[in-house]
């Protein structure tokens, strides 16, 4: 009796931790009405700063000399798309119900367990991308202050541990104080081409790429989208942030639909502008600058030597270091931050623990510093061109499940259910789809259906991601979306306006308030548990039972 009460008060010691961390960030949980304090329009600003990164003109710059500018421009078009058509759905539902995308995920055909594979998915991203920015960062830092390259990638990951600490409320200040600095720099070189050379435009769409094959072709233009296409789970670190959206209201109602459209799929339209002005650049570097083949690609190359056109040399090079670090900093802290949500949820759901996302944020970190120093540069077409057929599997799938599944058949559940009980620990409907999706085109982009097949990886992610959710949401008949439909609370979950309750309830575990969308009844008592305390129950004490 004694070593049961030491272990249940281990256990509440521990929950009620992991309760005190994840209130700044709401890791795990959905975003109460009680902490989304900001305007939309703050919310909006903070989520774009997330895309500073560069990696977007190295991208433009590699898929432009790899195929030339008429086969990367289509492509870039495929991509920004295919990114409008599958964000729209995912942004709205993070905006209006006010979960990340994990917590979308699991009612969105994927199930409690069945999202764990869709975290990995989008922590490997992040830590794929902070590795390619913290590059470009520390060729920054050797090329202006001549420190060498593996000792820049140290220090472009350190610097950025301190600042993802303190989750929403540093990142959204940070954000907002180096947008218009990080803005005037990125855009005077573009413009200072236009201006002064204007024949540049018309070198860049003669442009053949390296090969001189740029002929147009379907081929090369899907090629080209694939590796764009890797920017897919981009929609997760905006959705990080449009969670803290405020209620949608009669007054607010057109700044709300205009921070969730610019700052959710909207920010591929910045993100195909950069890549297309990282393409432009390169062109012009490799026409104008002496061995400009090799570093054409660097986007610290392509701002330092457009810089010197206009500035003197120690203004340009100082100028340029400056925004590659701004850029890296934007963005990495954004990249980290979300890496470290993802892999606390798939740890904390697998084995019931919750060590704390300071812990993922090391590891995150840990990883992207490991990528840096084995030189991804060298490989970047080929990590991101594999990626691109799990990211798109997995975005697509969900997206199709809310568009179709949810709003056309209505056999998902309208609202996204994400605690432990109220679903299947796997549904088919989106886990098989996007294990036959990301499986059959990771097969194709690798060559098993032959050459001819190979560039088509990314089509055949998108279809099969489309197509096979309703049809197995059909076979199934929705069966296997919720484990019961009623969570036990005589309260209703949204409020007249159809936003997320803001009742407040308390959780008998952790002894804390949390409001009605993130609590059930608890099964062992005549009480209320919250969506973390489920999570964290190792013997299933508090879980409601099946219906």
């Amino acid at each position: 009796m004694t070593q049961e009460m030491t272990r249940e008060s281990a256990t509440t010691q521990a929950t009620s931790a992991a309760t005190r961390e994840t209130l700044e960030d709401y890791t795990l949980r959905f975003a109460p009405r009680s902490y989304r304090k900001w305007s939309p329009g703050v919310v909006g600003v903070t989520a774009l700063g997330g895309i500073a990164y560069l990696a977007d003109f190295a991208i433009g710059a590699n898929i432009g000399i790899s195929y030339g500018t008429t086969n990367a421009l289509w492509g870039i078009l495929v991509f920004a798309v295919v990114i409008v058509l599958t964000g729209l759905p995912v942004a709205y539902y993070a905006a209006r119900y006010n979960l990340d995308l994990d917590l979308i995920t699991r009612g969105s055909g994927f199930g409690y367990y069945g999202s764990v594979v869709t975290n990995v998915i989008f922590a490997t991203f992040t830590f794929i991308f902070f590795a390619l920015e913290g590059s470009i960062m520390a060729q920054g830092l050797q090329l202006g202050l001549g420190i060498p390259l593996w000792l820049g990638y140290a220090a472009s990951t350190l610097i950025i541990f301190p600042l993802v600490v303190y989750g929403m409320t540093l990142l959204s200040k940070l954000q907002l104080w180096t947008t218009p600095l990080w803005l005037v720099l990125m855009v005077a070189p573009f413009a200072y081409l236009l201006i002064s050379h204007p024949d540049s435009v018309s070198a860049f769409f003669a442009y053949q790429g390296e090969n001189g094959q740029g002929a147009p072709n379907l081929g090369a233009v899907m090629l080209a989208a694939g590796v764009c296409l890797s920017l897919i789970a981009q929609i997760a670190e905006q959705i990080d942030y449009l969670r803290f959206m405020p209620p949608k209201t009669p007054e607010n109602a057109r700044r709300w639909w205009t921070s969730v459209l610019l700052a959710g799929p909207g920010w591929v339209i910045f993100g195909a502008v950069k890549q297309v002005v990282g393409l432009f650049l390169a062109v012009y570097i490799i026409a104008h600058v002496a061995d400009g083949a090799a570093i054409a690609n660097q986007p610290v190359h392509q701002f330092l030597e457009i810089y010197r056109d206009l500035l003197p040399p120690w203004l340009a090079m100082t100028l340029a270091v400056v925004l590659v670090v701004i850029s890296q900093i934007k963005i990495n802290v954004t990249n980290a931050y979300s890496g470290s949500l993802a892999w606390t949820n798939s740890f904390t759901r697998v084995t019931k623990t919750y060590p704390g996302r300071l812990v993922f944020l090391g590891v995150n970190l840990a990883i992207a510093l490991v990528l840096m120093e084995a030189n991804m540069f060298d490989f970047l077409n080929t990590i991101l061109g594999f990626y691109a057929n799990c990211g798109m599997s997995w975005v697509v799938v969900v997206a199709t499940d809310i568009a179709v599944n949810k709003y056309l058949l209505k056999l998902s559940p309208l609202r996204p259910e994400f605690r432990r009980g109220m679903l299947y620990a796997v549904n088919p409907v989106g886990f098989g789809s996007m294990l036959v999706s990301a499986g059959v085109s990771i097969a194709v982009f690798f060559g098993a259906f032959g050459a001819g097949l190979q560039p088509f990886s990314p089509l055949v992610a998108i279809v099969l991601a489309f197509v096979l959710p309703p049809v197995l949401a059909l076979a199934t008949r929705g069966r296997w979306y919720l484990r019961r439909t009623d969570d036990g609370l005589d309260l209703p979950m949204d409020d007249e306006l159809g936003n997320p309750s803001g009742a407040v309830l308390h959780c008998h575990v952790c002894d804390q308030e949390y409001e009605r969308p993130d609590v059930t009844a608890c099964t062992a008592h005549d009480a209320v548990v919250c969506s973390l305390c489920l999570s964290t129950d190792r013997t299933s004490e508090h879980v409601l039972p099946a219906t």
